[in-house]
C-alpha cells in the first residue's frame, strides 16, 4: 500500500504491521484467535465483541519478562523504548539460513547505538498458515543476538516468525518442544538435507531473545506491511503496547514515520 500522508503535516505513515484478525496465522502451540459477536447492530443498534488471543499473535513486541525471569513486564517499560529514530535493513535470506553478526555490520544503512534496528529478510512475503513461515524461516540465533546487546541497540525487530532462528525455538527439541520438538517432521527432514543433528548447529533455546531482553532490548516479532517500502531508510519508529500489569508480550500496530519536509524527526544516527 502506499503511505498514508497526513495532510496538515505532510508526515508519511507506513504501516508494518500484518492485519490480523480471525484466522490469523499463529505460531504452532497457540490456539486459533476467537473473536464473537456480544451485542450486534441489528440486536442492540450497538457492535461489541469479545477477543480471545495469545498476544503473541501477528505483529507483537516481546517484553522482557517473557523468557527472562525478574526482568521487566509491559508496564515496566519504558514508553520511549516504543518510540524513536529506526533503521530498516536488508539482509535477504532463504530457507533456514541465520542472519549473522557479519551480516548487521555490514547492513546498510549502518545500525547505530540507540536505534530501533528492523530486518527485512524477504520472509514476510511467506507470512501465513503454512510450513514456509513457521518451520523453513530463517532468523537471528546467539551472535545477532550478542552483536545488537554490544551495538547498543534499544529495540530490536525481524519480518520472520520470531526473535530466534525456528531451529532454535521449541519447534526443535527445546524447552517445550523437548525431547521431540513441536514439529518432529521438520526436525527430521533438516537433518536429512544437512547430514547433521539439529541439536548440533542449534544447541541453545532462544538465545537471541534471551540476548537481547535480558538487556531491556524489547523484540518485534512477524514485521510485515509496507516494509519494503522503507528498507534501506532511516525512519521515526513507533508501536505503543497496552499498559498491561504482568504483560509478556502486545500485539502492536508498528507504524514507520517519514518526514519529507525533515520539519518533525526524531534525531538521527549516522549514516555510513
Amino acid at each position: 500500500m502506499p503511505a498514508q500522508v497526513d495532510p496538515l503535516t505532510g508526515l508519511k505513515f507506513y504501516d508494518l504491521s500484518h492485519p490480523w484478525g480471525l484466522q490469523s496465522p499463529n505460531w504452532p502451540y497457540f490456539e486459533d484467535v476467537k473473536i464473537e459477536r456480544v451485542h450486534y447492530h441489528a440486536k442492540s443498534r450497538v457492535l461489541s465483541q469479545r477477543v480471545t488471543t495469545v498476544m503473541h499473535s501477528g505483529t507483537h513486541v516481546d517484553a522482557p519478562a517473557h523468557v527472562v525471569e525478574g526482568a521487566p513486564f509491559l508496564h515496566e517499560v519504558p514508553l520511549f523504548t516504543f518510540f524513536g529514530r529506526g533503521v530498516v535493513v536488508s539482509i535477504p535470506k532463504k530457507k533456514w539460513e541465520v542472519v549473522t553478526a557479519e551480516d548487521l555490520e555490514k547492513a546498510t544503512p549502518r545500525i547505530e547505538p540507540g536505534d530501533i534496528a528492523i530486518v527485512n529478510t524477504g520472509w514476510h512475503k511467506h507470512y501465513g498458515d503454512n510450513v514456509n513461515y513457521y518451520a523453513y524461516s530463517p532468523g537471528f540465533y546467539k551472535e545477532a543476538g550478542d552483536w545488537f546487546v554490544k551495538r547498543g541497540v534499544k529495540a530490536i525487530g525481524t519480518d520472520t516468525q520470531a526473535l530466534d532462528h525456528p531451529l532454535g525455538t521449541a519447534i526443535a527439541p527445546h524447552g517445550p518442544g523437548a525431547p521431540n520438538g513441536l514439529l518432529p517432521w521438520a526436525i527430521a527432514e533438516y537433518e536429512a538435507e544437512k547430514g547433521r543433528k539439529v541439536l548440533d548447529d542449534f544447541p541453545l533455546w532462544e538465545p537471541c531473545h534471551r540476548a537481547v531482553l535480558s538487556h531491556n532490548i524489547v523484540g518485534f516479532e512477524n514485521i510485515g506491511g509496507d516494509i519494503d517500502e522503507v528498507t534501506g531508510k532511516r525512519v521515526t519508529i513507533a508501536a505503543f503496547p497496552w499498559r498491561w500489569v504482568g504483560g509478556d508480550g502486545c500485539i502492536v500496530r508498528l507504524v514507520a514515520i517519514i518526514d519529507p519536509k525533515g520539519t518533525f524527526r526524531v534525531e538521527q544516527g549516522g549514516n555510513r
